[in-house]
């Protein structure tokens, strides 16, 4: 079954998100890893839930056979979803075979990479320093599964696996797995590609944010571009730092109020909403929640708990999100 290929419509200027399975030939560090893949080492190690606050995190050595969740984007052409591809230089002892099945990890076969190279015959060794096009596997459906919000994983089955294994791993169905890949047959193969949908976390961010449709997959966390929730100083990349408040509240970004009630918990929280033309965004939650929360027993029921302040630093360009 390899893998099968899908035609996507799309809106014109609509990427979407997706995720690659792969498992390290070898040791590598991040930044090796995210060459491979052309994208940002950070965005890496958070979509593995590794923690990026350790100096050099980048050069962080990875262990052979770690198996990975590479985030990928497919964008739209002419309403029909690009197919994804990444480019490698070959290097001394290249085979087509090699590049497939062990750098690559069988997320490609040789026969494609012939195919997009346009080379006649498969070499024992290809001239070193050739720059190869890789095509890649990539499914969006939509970013949903049974209308709920998905970030489909491309999975390159392996010896050992059955379908069952896999849907109990990834939090789905045996038969929702077969649905979304298409198959009449409960067999699968090693080296078979098979779309696995991960839960996602949705953001409501609105149209106009910069970061709208945020969607962050279970097991990981994201990094919102373009400003650092951390603390506030001069730079010359803005004349002053966006507000952290939260409109008519005392209350600054991460910021929570709580306050007992004979009915239960009033929880107000100074939420991130988005990032709009070089400002961010806040909004208050209120909530009425049955306990307080903490672990701290209140007996002033007026009494109210709030978080340190959060500002923010512009020459950074990063939040933190966890989902």
């Amino acid at each position: 079954m390899r893998c099968k290929s899908t035609i996507e419509p799309c809106s014109n200027y609509d990427s979407c998100n997706a995720l690659l399975g792969y498992t390290l030939y070898t040791d590598l560090k991040a930044s090796e890893v995210a060459s491979l893949f052309q994208i940002d080492p950070i965005a890496l190690l958070t979509a593995n839930a590794i923690d990026i606050s350790y100096p050099d995190v980048e050069h962080h050595i990875l262990p052979s056979k770690l198996f990975l969740k590479v985030p990928i984007t497919r964008s739209c052409v002419d309403g029909i979803r690009k197919s994804m591809s990444t480019h490698y230089r070959t290097r001394p002892s290249d085979t087509l075979s090699s590049i497939a099945n062990s750098i690559y990890g069988g997320l490609v076969s040789p026969d494609q990479l012939r195919e997009a190279n346009s080379i006649g015959d498969d070499p024992s060794v290809l001239d070193v320093g050739l720059n190869l096009v890789v095509p890649l596997p990539c499914t969006c459906f939509n970013e949903s599964d049974n209308s709920l919000p998905s970030i489909y994983l491309s999975y390159v089955v392996q010896p050992i696996d059955t379908l069952a294994a896999i849907a109990a791993r990834y939090f789905t169905t045996f038969t929702d797995l077969m649905n979304v890949n298409d198959m009449g047959t409960t067999a699968i193969s090693d080296g078979d590609i098979l779309v696995v949908p991960i839960p996602a976390c949705a953001s409501n961010f609105p149209k106009y944010a910069s970061d709208y449709g945020l969607l962050v997959p279970n097991g990981s966390y994201t990094i919102l571009l373009l400003v650092t929730v951390l603390y506030c100083m001069p730079s010359s990349l803005a004349v002053s730092c966006s507000s952290m408040r939260c409109k008519n509240s005392n209350l600054m970004l991460g910021n929570v109020t709580v306050q007992r009630s004979s009915s239960g918990c009033n929880v107000t929280s100074c939420n991130y909403d988005g990032f709009v033309s070089g400002t961010t965004i806040t909004s208050l939650s209120p909530s009425l929640q049955p306990r307080c929360p903490g672990s701290n027993s209140w007996e002033d029921p007026s009494f109210n708990s709030c978080c340190p302040p959060i500002t923010q630093k512009n020459d950074d360009k990063f939040t933190e999100l966890i989902l």
